[in-house]
């Protein structure tokens, strides 16, 4: 399980993450889904409960992403603002948050998912990605290269961290 969650999260740090801590989350993650009993007697200090809705090991992965690689946000312009925030002053957005204020969901989210789509043409631009289950906010998400997505979504499903894209998973919410 540990070699998959090192590409898991290499995948979803999109560079973002050095190898050192990308080993290192994947190792604490792997022994905390081996045995969270073990797990948590050997970390006191961990704030976990049998009442979190995600396995321990999911938790540790959660927890441990830089908030330039997991964005958690209970609107789509604080969502926005935050993956504008992590890219830097060197790329450009044509959007703005304050544009997504007044607009519904599935529209906001779309404006999103069409400007990630224009950056990065080498990797044919980035997919807004839901995962694990968000426990203090609306959001909760990361980014993955389009090219990486399928891969990305197998290693989720293998490794049992809920994972899909946003904009599709949100479309399919509204139309149910």
């Amino acid at each position: 399980m540990k070699d998959q969650l090192v590409e898991l999260i290499s995948k979803i740090s999109s560079g973002c993450m050095g190898a050192e801590e990308i080993e290192k989350i994947a190792d604490e993650a792997a022994q905390a889904y081996a045995d969270p009993a073990a797990f948590l007697a050997a970390n006191p200090d961990i704030n976990y409960d049998d009442t979190f809705p995600i396995p321990l090991g999911e938790w540790v992965v959660v927890g441990s992403l830089p908030e330039t690689v997991l964005f958690q946000a209970d609107t789509y312009a604080d969502l926005l603002q935050q993956i504008i925030e992590s890219f830097g002053k060197e790329v450009t957005f044509n959007i703005k948050p304050k544009q997504l204020l007044k607009t519904e969901p599935l529209t906001a989210m779309n404006r999103i998912q069409v400007q990630l789509s224009a950056l990065s043409p080498e990797t044919k631009g980035y997919v807004l990605v839901d995962f694990s289950q968000p426990l203090d906010d609306e959001m909760q998400a990361v980014l993955v290269y389009t090219t990486d997505l399928e891969r990305v979504l197998a290693l989720s499903a293998e490794v049992g961290i809920a994972a899909a894209g946003s904009y599709e998973a949100l479309r399919v919410a509204v139309h149910v």
